[in-house]
């Protein structure tokens, strides 16, 4: 796997996605919208556990809306044109570095209108933010693996759905504790062991991804 290779495939990512402005101005707009409704009924009476769980619902669909088209929007030709071109690694690679950052991208955007409609209750911004980046890295990695997964079946959408939220769940629950220890600005020490299991599973998932997408990948 080439380092040059990689950024060209996440080159064509992003040219994708500029050409399909409409599929990201509407997880954009999802994201805008929900927080939006979200402030309108709570009225900015919202307590920290309500605020933290309901932060991490609004990005999980959002991540799923942006990440699942990774490979299910990708045509049988396209495909095969990847296939004689690039590795498998570099391809899956790719896939998920990219769509890295397109997670963080919308978690600092959510993060961002969250704090403007309904308040910021976060005490420790850096832990915060550090989970909100270690969460971003391991929903696209799940979502971009079930996505390759999905799309060599006939019902990729519905398979979409089975498969991602079992295995979203142990990350999910991780993420949720940390983030509840940055809002409640708890000691560092308290959130070492979560901070652990996060990176563990980040390159558990990668790891799995890296090593079986290949016998995916002839398929």
């Amino acid at each position: 796997m080439a380092a040059k290779e990689v950024l060209h495939l996440m080159g064509k990512e992003l040219s994708l996605e500029l050409r399909q402005r409409n599929a990201l101005n509407g997880i954009l707009l999802y994201v805008i919208s929900t927080v939006f409704i979200a402030y309108l009924s709570f009225k900015h009476v919202i307590d920290p556990p309500t605020w933290n769980a309901l932060f991490w619902i609004i990005l999980l669909f959002a991540s799923v809306n942006a990440v699942s088209k990774s490979f299910l929007q990708e045509n049988k030709g396209r495909l095969l044109y990847l296939y004689t071109l690039a590795s498998p690694r570099s391809v899956i690679t790719a896939k998920i570095l990219y769509n890295m950052a397109l997670v963080a991208l919308l978690s600092l955007l959510n993060f961002a209108c969250y704090s403007l409609f309904i308040g910021n209750s976060v005490q420790d911004i850096t832990l915060f933010l550090i989970v909100l980046l270690l969460g971003s890295a391991g929903l696209a990695s799940v979502l971009a693996m079930v996505s390759a997964i999905a799309s060599k079946t006939n019902n990729s959408t519905g398979l979409m759905a089975v498969l991602s939220f079992p295995i979203l769940i142990p990350l999910l629950l991780t993420l949720i504790k940390a983030s509840k220890n940055a809002v409640d600005g708890l000691d560092w020490s308290v959130s070492y062991s979560l901070l652990i299991v996060l990176v563990a599973l980040n390159l558990l998932v990668f790891a799995l991804a890296y090593l079986l997408f290949p016998y995916l990948w002839k398929d």
